[in-house]
C-alpha cells in the first residue's frame, strides 16, 4: 500500500504534536509546518520552518512540501492557532489582529496552496481545528471566538466548494483540552478533567481514515466532566 502523507500546522506542542506522533506510529509521512521544531527524530517526519501568518512564508513552505512528496498530499490538518482573552475595551488591538492573522488568514493561506495538489489527484481531506468557541460566544473571548466562528464558516463553504473534486473538509470543535493553551487564560488551569490531546489526535486519525464516500462536516468533542472551577 502506498504511504500516505499529511501536512500539519502548529506541531511544536499540544494537539499538533500529539497528532504528529499518532500518524507517525501508523507509518504516514508527516510534514510539520511551524515556527519551532518539535523534539521528534523520525525518518518519516519532515519539519519545514514557516510563519503561518505570512503568505510568502507559506508559499515557500508548501512548495518545499510539494517537492518532497511529488505533490501527493492526502490530508491537511490546519491546527495552528492561539487565543488571547480580555474584555472588548481591554484586549490590545494588536492581539485581536494577530489572532485573525494566524487563526484565520494563516489557515486560508495554507489551504489555498494545498488545494491545487488535491484537485489534481481528485482526492484529499482538509481538517480544520476550530473550537467550542466556534459554536458559542464566551465571556472575554470575543476575538478568539470570532476567529473560530470564521473557521467554521470557511470550512462549511469549502466542503460545498470542493466535494465535487473528491476533497473532504471537516471542522473539529474541541472543548477544553489539557494543553498549554490555558497558560495565558486567567482563572483557568489545565487539568486532568479536560480532554487529553492524544485523544483528540486519535479522533483526527479516525477522520482521516473514513471511507471515501463518508463526509464528516462537523465533529464536536467535549470532556465528559470538565472541571470549570476558577
Amino acid at each position: 500500500m502506498k504511504q500516505k502523507t499529511i501536512i500539519i500546522t502548529g506541531v511544536s506542542k499540544g494537539i499538533g504534536l500529539e497528532t504528529v506522533k499518532v500518524f507517525l506510529s501508523n507509518n504516514w509521512l508527516v510534514i510539520g509546518l511551524g515556527r519551532k521544531k518539535p523534539e521528534i527524530s523520525h525518518s518519516n517526519f519532515l519539519f519545514i520552518p514557516c510563519e503561518i501568518s505570512n503568505y510568502s512564508s507559506v508559499e515557500i513552505a508548501v512548495k518545499t512540501a510539494k517537492e518532497h512528496t511529488q505533490g501527493q498530499i492526502d490530508v491537511l490538518l490546519n491546527n495552528a492557532g492561539f487565543g488571547v482573552f480580555g474584555g472588548i475595551t481591554d484586549l490590545p488591538i494588536e492581539k485581536w489582529e494577530e489572532m485573525f492573522q494566524v487563526n484565520v488568514h494563516g489557515l486560508m493561506y495554507v489551504t489555498r496552496e494545498v488545494v491545487p495538489m488535491m484537485r489534481k489527484k481528485q482526492s484529499g481531506h482538509i481538517i480544520n481545528i476550530s473550537s467550542i468557541a466556534g459554536l458559542n460566544g464566551i465571556v472575554n473571548g470575543s476575538g478568539y471566538a470570532a476567529t473560530k466562528h470564521a473557521v467554521k464558516g470557511i470550512s462549511h463553504s469549502l466542503y460545498a466548494e470542493l466535494r465535487n473534486d473528491g476533497i473532504k473538509v471537516t471542522a473539529v470543535y474541541p472543548g477544553s483540552v489539557k494543553t498549554n493553551f490555558f497558560d495565558e487564560v486567567d482563572g483557568i488551569t489545565a487539568n486532568d478533567n479536560m480532554l487529553d490531546p492524544k485523544d483528540v489526535a486519535e479522533a483526527i486519525w479516525y477522520l482521516a481514515n473514513t471511507s471515501p464516500n463518508f463526509l464528516p462536516v462537523d465533529f464536536e468533542i467535549r470532556p465528559l466532566n470538565p472541571n470549570t472551577k476558577k
